[in-house]
C-alpha cells in the first residue's frame, strides 16, 4: 500500500468530534504555510521512518473496544497514492473516518467521498482564496473552492477551520472567508500560537488579543456557525 505513515496519536479525545480516536499523520504537503508546527511532516518527511501499514492496521484491529475513530492527517494525506486503500481497510475494520485536509486535491476528494469512505472532513480555509498563491505558495486556490464545494454538497459532517494568524488573516477579511463558506455546519476560527512554526520567523508574531477572535467570531456568523478555538 503507497502510503507513509510518519506518526500515531494512540488515543485522542478532541480530534474526531463524538468519538475516541486513533490520529494517523502522513507524511509530506503541497503547501509551505509559514505557521505550520509540523515541519519535519512537511518540509523533510523523508527523514522520518515509516511505520508500516499493516502494524498500523493490525494496531487498530486490536483496539477496536478502546477507540472506534480514526483520523487521517498530515501533512496533506491526500498526496498519498494508498490513501483510499488505506480507508477501505480502516472502515473494513468498523471504525469512523475523519480526513483532515488542506483541499488541494478535490480529484481524490471527490473519489473518497463517492465511495462513502468518509464520515467527517475538517478543511482548512487558510486565507482569502484569491491570496493563496502570494501568501504560501500554494497550488492554484481554484482547487481548494472545488473541494469546499464538494464538501458542502456532500452531505458528509464537517467542519471548516482558519488559524487566526495576523499577517495572513485580518479582521477584515472575515466576510470573504465567511461567504467562501457559506451555509457550512461548522466553522472554527483557531488561535496561532507562535511555536515551532516552519517559518522561524513566525515564532516573533504576535497573537490576536481574544477579543479580536471573538469579534472576528461574531462577523462570520452572518454566513455560518463560528466558534473560537484554542483560546486559554
Amino acid at each position: 500500500m503507497d502510503l507513509h505513515i510518519k506518526g500515531l496519536v494512540k488515543t485522542s479525545l478532541i480530534e474526531f468530534p463524538g468519538h475516541i480516536a486513533t490520529v494517523v499523520f502522513t507524511g509530506g504537503c503541497n503547501f509551505r504555510c509559514p505557521y505550520c508546527h509540523n515541519a519535519d511532516l512537511v518540509a523533510n518527511p523523508a527523514d522520518l521512518p515509516d511505520i508500516p501499514v499493516a502494524e498500523v492496521l493490525e494496531f487498530l484491529a486490536q483496539r477496536r473496544q478502546l477507540v472506534d475513530g480514526v483520523v487521517v492527517s498530515g501533512g496533506e494525506p491526500t498526496l498519498q497514492p494508498g490513501l483510499p486503500e488505506f480507508l477501505r481497510a480502516v472502515k473494513g475494520l468498523g471504525f469512523a473516518t475523519k480526513l483532515d485536509t488542506n483541499g488541494s486535491r478535490p480529484d481524490v476528494l471527490r473519489v473518497l467521498l463517492a465511495e462513502g469512505l468518509l464520515d467527517y472532513v475538517a478543511l482548512d480555509l487558510k486565507t482569502p482564496l484569491e491570496r493563496y498563491e502570494s501568501a504560501l505558495g500554494a497550488p492554484s486556490h481554484v482547487a481548494v473552492g472545488e473541494s469546499i464545494r464538494l464538501v458542502l454538497a456532500s452531505g458528509v459532517t464537517h467542519e471548516f477551520r482558519t488559524t487566526v494568524v495576523p499577517s495572513l488573516v485580518a479582521p477584515t477579511d472575515v466576510p470573504a472567508l465567511a461567504q467562501a463558506i457559506a451555509g457550512a455546519r461548522q466553522y472554527y476560527l483557531q488561535q496561532f500560537r507562535p511555536v515551532n512554526t516552519l517559518d522561524p520567523a513566525y515564532e516573533n508574531v504576535t497573537p490576536y488579543a481574544p477579543a479580536v477572535l471573538h469579534g472576528m467570531a461574531q462577523t462570520a456568523r452572518a454566513w455560518v456557525p463560528t466558534a473560537v478555538r484554542g483560546l486559554p
